[in-house]
């Protein structure tokens, strides 16, 4: 399969809501950020389809090989392939790919963040690299706007973690620091059961006004940005907020139109 083709499938086969607004970039720069985003989702499914530990590492080995074959060798794999052909148009660093890799590696090592500090380094190295590399294909003027994107990169994974506690609970994954955890009286199994306690809703709050904190300091970065504050009373137990494609697609369509 063309290697280009090959990261559109994965792209729209993932469901996301950032393959609607790809659909409006320019094909140079959609062709870039469909293969950063097919990378990335390449190495996420290693940590969540591989359930013997040593498999996902051995995997994740490769797929290091893999990246230095594109801006080395001559890469197999054809998203490794579609980023060797994009990166020097888009300045796609070598580094900045790897650490999302490492990032990846940190899911096998934790399944608990014992502090705020180890799980801000993940976020960083799996989001705050994505926003930086993003801000490469999309284009900038004003070098701040690195800073926006590496602060914008973290308040989407904190959100993504907001949004995901239950599940990542029945999957034997607590994103959520362990001392933070503790501080609010909560523990362990109280998320994993799904105990939407007094307390669990004050400790669910830490979190999202840091993910506001990070976005706040985003947007100070930049001129005005225009959002829409959704929230949902953080109701994460149970069940996982989302859009249903239409809405996405509708949404990406109006912000098209209004750019």
């Amino acid at each position: 399969m063309d290697p280009h083709a090959y990261c559109q499938q994965k792209a729209a086969g993932s469901g996301s809501s950032f393959y609607y607004s790809f659909l409006f970039l320019p094909e140079e720069r959609r062709r870039a950020i469909t293969a950063l985003y097919a990378f990335c989702r390449e190495v996420d499914d290693v940590v969540d389809d591989c359930s013997d530990p040593a498999t996902a590492r051995a995997t994740l080995a490769w797929w290091r090989q893999e990246l230095a074959a594109a801006f080395h060798g001559t890469p197999q794999h054809p998203v490794a392939r579609a980023l060797a052909e994009v990166a020097p148009r888009f300045n796609l660093a070598e580094a900045r790919l790897a650490e999302i890799i490492n990032g990846m590696q940190m899911d096998l090592e934790y399944n608990r963040y014992p502090s705020f500090e180890v799980l801000r380094q993940y976020c960083h190295r799996v989001a705050g690299m994505v926003g930086l590399l993003s801000a490469e294909i999309f284009g900038f003027e004003d070098p701040r706007t690195l800073e926006y994107a590496a602060d914008l990169g973290l308040a989407f994974q904190l959100t993504n973690i907001i949004r995901d506690v239950g599940e990542d609970a029945r999957r034997d994954r607590i994103y959520l620091p362990l001392d933070e955890i503790e501080s609010h009286g909560v523990s362990v199994a109280d998320i994993s059961a799904s105990r939407e306690t007094e307390s669990f809703r004050r400790l669910i709050e830490v979190p999202v006004e840091r993910a506001l904190g990070y976005d706040r300091d985003a947007s100070a970065r930049l001129p005005a940005i225009g959002r829409r504050t959704q929230r949902d009373g953080c109701r994460v137990l149970t069940r996982r907020t989302s859009l249903t494609p239409v809405r996405k697609l509708w949404i990406a369509w109006r912000t098209w139109l209004t750019a």
